[in-house]
């Protein structure tokens, strides 16, 4: 079974969690794709150099020297963390981004609410790239620097990457982790979902922030041909718990 795992970037500079992540992987039965953002240092970052965060419906606005922090914190500094870690704990595990041998190609994001600098969206995945790995055992650790058809590098959204390389791999399971437990309802999370309970949420601004592309990735995945995609937390990504989304 391929299963794809996203995890977000809120708690990727705690060693505590960073080691429960890697006890949780080494508990799985095959070697999954791990997706990984990384928000929060990215910011951290850019306050240190003077650069102003901005977003776009959830989104990161990303100019050039932007960029430029991105690509350090996320194909550097946390990729590399995560590697390391793995390794350490004895699962082979490769790092690596979209730009590495043209895995994910992404082309600029135009978004309507305004101009987002280079920031992509995934126009095609190199299935074979991942396929081969996972026939060895390898755990592909992605972080979402993309590839663009002129030498480009493009940031795109780690949940959107997640999304992209499920549907490209077929994968059984899409599997969200971040620091929240599942999709909250009057502050209790709902175990089940449907492609219309999301967009109803998110209409009546139930779904919000940086959870609206998580919400979007998973109804692209879904449409897309992935049997099921899981919103959870880390606690749940080992307990099978959080919120489980199927098609209608």
């Amino acid at each position: 079974m391929i299963r794809v795992i996203k995890v977000g970037g809120n708690e990727l500079d705690d060693p505590k969690f960073v080691a429960a992540l890697v006890g949780a992987l080494k508990m799985l039965p095959e070697a999954p794709v791990l997706v990984h953002g990384g928000g929060k240092e990215i910011r951290s970052l850019q306050e240190k150099l003077g650069l102003a965060p901005q977003y776009v419906d959830g989104l990161r606005v990303t100019d050039a020297e932007s960029l430029a922090v991105v690509q350090m914190v996320l194909a550097g500094r946390i990729n590399k963390r995560l590697v390391a870690a793995l390794t350490a704990a004895g699962v082979d595990a490769l790092g690596m981004s979209g730009v590495d041998r043209g895995a994910v190609k992404a082309e600029k994001l135009e978004h309507p609410r305004g101009d987002l600098g280079w920031v992509g969206r995934v126009v095609a995945v190199r299935v074979e790239v991942f396929g081969r790995l996972l026939e060895e055992g390898v755990t592909p650790v992605l972080s979402p620097i993309c590839w663009g058809a002129d030498g480009e590098m493009f940031n795109v959204n780690a949940d959107h990457v997640a999304s992209a390389v499920a549907c490209a791999l077929a994968a059984e399971t899409l599997v969200f982790v971040s620091n929240v437990a599942g999709v909250l309802v009057d502050g209790e999370v709902i175990s089940q979902a449907t492609p219309a309970d999301l967009e109803r949420l998110i209409a009546q601004g139930t779904i919000a922030g940086g959870m609206v592309p998580k919400a979007r990735a998973a109804l692209e995945a879904l449409a897309s041909g992935v049997n099921a995609v899981r919103i959870t937390n880390l606690e749940g990504l080992v307990a099978g718990s959080g919120t489980t989304l199927r098609g209608n």
